[in-house]
């Protein structure tokens, strides 16, 4: 059976053309499915009901199911996600983290099982690559994360609306662009007016650096975009963000100066893991005014969050402070992320980390059905 929920709104147009229907079909789904948060095609009473009767039996909403919900002290919550191979039947797990704020309520979403670009600080990373996630696999997490929320008590006021997730970041588990088609029609099902309606400025993809794919996105899908840079040059950049080496940094500020012509935002946000004794220290900070010099840009400085056999630790408060001084001194907005879920190891791959070495370290969370 075809997942209805692998397709954007001009994929949906298709599939309905393609069995002697109408192309505005796919609204009417798209509005049932993403705003009013069903699948039952029951409910959907302004489709025919010989069309929901056809799709009945032809087709399918296969949403990733849902193996734990764990709830932080401050208010984060966080989805492991089953990410089954259909292929071999093998079993895996991503991460979806909901972050509260004032103003805003941020979902993290990840792209792949996994990731193959090797960063050495990664929790992801030292778990090696296993897959590419489906459309259904990234836009069924914003629908699952939508769906809980709703249903939750307390998030009402999150934000000035009733919109709960009023940004998404493609930031979870994986390299984004390297799950290249996939995610740019989730990130186009996350724009559509009638699915969510977020705007372009609403949706952050990160990315380690995949030049060829930042130009195309530029073209086909621009969104807000923000670099993980990790290192103030080559050599440094070359052993912790190893996809450097094919693509460095001269080569990724170009980049990001192209894709700004097109970018939603007049500026890249860089993101930089802030490594004791590795990447943090006032040179490093002056050298890293140098390289990005010719980007309208601004900095998350990021405390390193621990994980077992890291072989890395977290920089002091205080050459956090001095770092960041530097930086803001030169005229750049920096921000210094907030640690947030650590009581439910939200820091991106640690919770699928313990899964995968089946550690069982006891952890609270709350059951839930998935679907």
């Amino acid at each position: 059976m075809t997942n209805l929920l692998n397709f954007n709104q001009q994929q949906l147009a298709d599939y309905f053309v393609g069995i002697g229907e109408k192309p505005f079909r796919a609204k009417q789904l798209m509005r049932w499915v993403y705003q009013q948060g069903t699948l039952d095609l029951a409910q959907m009473t302004d489709i025919a009901k010989v069309l929901r009767e056809k799709l009945a039996n032809e087709a399918s909403f296969d949403l990733p199911d849902v193996q734990k919900e764990l709830i932080s002290d401050d208010g984060t919550r966080k989805w492991l996600i089953g990410a089954n191979n259909q292929k071999d039947g093998t079993s895996s797990s991503v991460e979806t983290v909901f972050i509260p704020e004032e103003d805003r309520g941020t979902l993290c979403i990840s792209s792949q099982v996994g990731c193959a670009l090797e960063c050495t600080f990664c929790s992801t990373g030292r778990q090696g690559f296993n897959r590419n996630l489906t459309v259904s696999e990234i836009i069924g997490q914003l629908w699952i994360a939508n769906q809980s929320l709703h249903q939750a008590d307390g998030y009402d006021m999150l934000a000035p609306t009733d919109r709960i997730i009023s940004n998404v970041v493609m930031m979870g588990m994986g390299e984004p662009l390297a799950n290249y088609d996939h995610v740019v029609s989730a990130m186009q099902i996350m724009l559509d007016d009638y699915a969510y309606g977020l705007s372009r400025r609403r949706v952050t993809l990160s990315t380690s650096g995949l030049v060829p794919q930042m130009d195309r996105l530029k073209e086909d899908c621009p969104v807000a975009l923000a670099v993980s840079l990790h290192a103030p040059n080559d050599a440094l950049r070359d052993e912790i963000v190893p996809i450097n080496k094919k693509y460095p940094i001269k080569e990724l500020m170009a980049a990001c100066n192209r894709y700004l012509v097109k970018a939603p935002r007049d500026f890249v946000t860089f993101e930089y893991v802030m490594l004791d004794g590795v990447n943090d220290t006032v040179a490093h900070a002056h050298q890293l005014l140098e390289v990005v010099k010719s980007v309208n840009c601004k900095f998350n400085l990021i405390p390193f969050n621990p994980f077992p056999n890291s072989g890395y630790g977290t920089s002091t408060p205080n050459h956090i402070r001095v770092f960041r001084d530097i930086l803001i001194h030169a005229g750049y907005v920096v921000t210094v992320r907030k640690t947030r879920g650590e009581d439910i190891d939200a820091a991106c791959g640690q919770l699928a980390g313990k899964v995968l070495d089946k550690t069982n370290r006891s952890v609270k969370y709350i059951p839930i059905e998935a679907g």
